[in-house]
């Protein structure tokens, strides 16, 4: 198989050593002529066009690094060549454009992906895997926190929701299983953040999922302190015990004894290149395909709308 990657920039740049590594690379679109020194002497087509690219190159999917500004222009240009896409998140900072893009791939059945990695991390499919088993009775409540200096220059204005929160609450999905029913959050900048127009540096939301289930979440970008994982600190009560994550280190309490686990036997570890390609072959829908990816960005964009109106808010999950 043979993909064509759309953007250079850092990202996109390890995206391109990935795809040269495994032979899947077909060409590399990048708008900025400067960008190609990255490539070196490396044989590949190197375009500023993706209209040309995608006229051009023989491909079997597109792998969008683009800024997310530019995601939904590239998204649908490789569906009006019905091309299977893998996309960095998010779809689209615009909840509404998010779900017009979504409805389109799966009104024509192109397959669709968003590189949703951190439910990829070995550690957190082992906690999956433990929730799964049952090794806490039934999941009652979890509880997040994120916390870490995250002041960065990116071509759109970083905000904790939308660029590293939205990892949070898709594993919030992820671990529990469930939908989100409602939310109530307060988004804010702290004293100690920095003044950039349109950035949202802290987090606190209270969700209601299905079956019961409540989720605390906890997030800063301005923090000082002792710095999180990026995927967070958890703690996750269940009926029969509790899973405590902290600093990647699982650690189950049942009956008053805790015990570490590093035992990560049987537990998938494929990336996301390796699950989109993989679903490609079988024929099936990706485990974070945009259409499940979009559930998670609800939660997102409802806790924006609780934040705004100072009201919990029901979250209304997209059925596509």
């Amino acid at each position: 198989m043979k993909a064509i990657l759309v953007g250079l920039g850092s990202a996109g740049y390890s995206w391109y050593k990935r795809l040269r590594a495994q032979g899947l690379l077909a060409a590399v679109v990048e708008v900025d002529p400067a960008m190609k020194e990255k490539m070196q002497d490396d044989p590949y087509p190197f375009y500023t066009s993706l209209k040309e690219a995608l006229e051009q190159v023989p491909a079997d999917f597109l792998v969008n690094v683009t800024s997310p500004m530019m995601h939904t222009a590239v998204n649908q240009a490789a569906f009006d060549h019905q091309l299977a896409v893998l996309c960095e998140k998010p779809i689209s900072f615009d909840y509404r454009e998010s779900v017009e893009v979504v409805a389109r791939a799966q009104r024509e059945k192109i397959p669709f992906m968003i590189a949703e990695n951190y439910r990829r991390m070995p550690y957190i499919r082992k906690v999956k895997q433990l929730l799964d088993e049952g090794v806490i009775g039934t999941l009652s409540s979890m509880d997040v926190q994120f916390y870490r200096y995250h002041h960065v220059s990116r071509k759109y204005t970083v905000s904790i929701l939308d660029d590293i929160g939205v990892h949070h609450f898709d594993l919030l999905r992820y671990f529990s299983g469930y939908e989100g029913v409602s939310v109530q959050a307060k988004l804010y900048n702290p004293n100690n953040a920095w003044l950039e127009e349109g950035a949202v540096i802290n987090a606190y939301a209270f969700l209601e999922m299905e079956n019961g289930i409540t989720a605390s979440y906890q997030a800063s970008i301005s923090s000082r302190g002792t710095e999180t994982p990026w995927s967070g600190n958890w703690r996750i009560e269940g009926t029969e015990g509790a899973i405590e994550v902290v600093d990647k280190e699982i650690r189950v309490i049942r009956n008053g004894e805790t015990k570490l686990v590093n035992d990560y036997s049987g537990v998938d570890e494929t990336d996301t290149l390796a699950e989109f390609l993989r679903s490609l072959q079988e024929g099936r829908e990706a485990e974070t395909s945009g259409r499940d990816y979009l559930k998670t960005q609800a939660l997102v964009h409802y806790a924006k709308l609780a934040s705004e109106s100072g009201q919990a808010q029901m979250i209304q999950v997209p059925t596509l």
